[in-house]
């Protein structure tokens, strides 16, 4: 069974910053990547994800040079650190996990967490 536990959201003003954090829960974690994903209206798109064995990361245009994911392998935890954060950063949050190569799409993930609320004032 495998459990992903969004936390870390919040209301917060422009230019500032959050950490997100996802605990990860499973009996054999051999997942290929671990991503966030986020939700304002009806799609869903993807933030960024890193690939678990290496470490490498991709992130959506509209955060690079402001988001950092991470993960700490010896805790099962993922991590999103975000600054100079947006009005237009505001969404639900999620957490999801993958275990075959691949894009970052939401449709390519299989295991989702139940999302935190971040937002945004101006």
């Amino acid at each position: 069974q495998v459990q992903l536990v969004e936390s870390g959201g919040g209301s917060v003003e422009a230019g500032g910053t959050l950490r997100l954090s996802c605990a990860v829960s499973c009996y054999t974690c051999d997942f290929y990547s671990l991503g966030w994903f986020r939700q304002a209206g009806k799609e869903r798109e993807g933030v960024a994800h890193i690939v678990t064995s290496g470490g490498t990361t991709v992130y959506a245009d509209s955060v690079k040079g402001r988001f950092t994911i991470s993960q700490d392998n010896a805790k099962n935890m993922l991590y999103l650190q975000m600054s100079s954060l947006k009005p237009e950063d505001t969404a639900m949050y999620y957490c999801a996990a993958k275990r075959r190569s691949g894009r970052l799409l939401p449709h390519e993930y299989d295991y989702w967490g139940q999302g935190t609320q971040v937002t945004v004032s101006s």
